[in-house]
């Protein structure tokens, strides 16, 4: 059984027909045609499908739709524009952090999230915000970097 399920997605209201227990992912992707996030490994395990609900870092392949519901959804896209990126966005093409790329929605939205939740973390502080993200590429250490570049803009 469907529901019309409303909520804000980047500053702007929407809503999509769906069941109400189906991943918020697949309804970012499917329903509403966006790109990322990216569906990774479905278990919550790498963080390639990570959004902000109501600006905290959640992971939307297993997160229900219906979790969604008059709240604020927060996509790579909604934090910053070619023209004006995020200071997180600008940290990661400053330090080239991007290889493959499939891994950046994860990482730059967890990172998000720490920093506003923490402008000024230590490099343990930032090790432990992004525990559980993985890279296949290696670039760990320049993810690091563009944490640290990040949170001193």
């Amino acid at each position: 059984m469907t529901e019309r399920i409303s909520f804000r997605l980047n500053g702007e209201a929407t809503s999509v027909e769906a069941d109400p227990e189906m991943p918020l992912l697949y309804a970012l992707r499917g329903d509403l045609g966006l790109s990322n996030p990216h569906f990774g490994c479905g278990l919550a395990q790498c963080g390639a499908c990570t959004v902000h609900l109501d600006g905290s870092a959640i992971r939307s392949c297993v997160t229900p739709v219906s979790a969604a519901a008059g709240s604020e959804i927060t996509t790579l896209a909604g934090l910053g524009t070619p023209e004006k990126p995020h200071k997180l966005q600008q940290a990661w093409i400053d330090e080239q952090v991007p290889q493959c790329g499939y891994c950046i929605n994860g990482w730059i939205m967890t990172a998000a999230a720490l920093l506003a939740d923490n402008p000024h973390p230590s490099d343990a502080e930032i090790r432990a915000g992004l525990t559980g993200l993985k890279c296949r590429c290696g670039t760990h250490l320049a993810v690091l970097r563009a944490v640290k570049r990040a949170a001193a803009a």
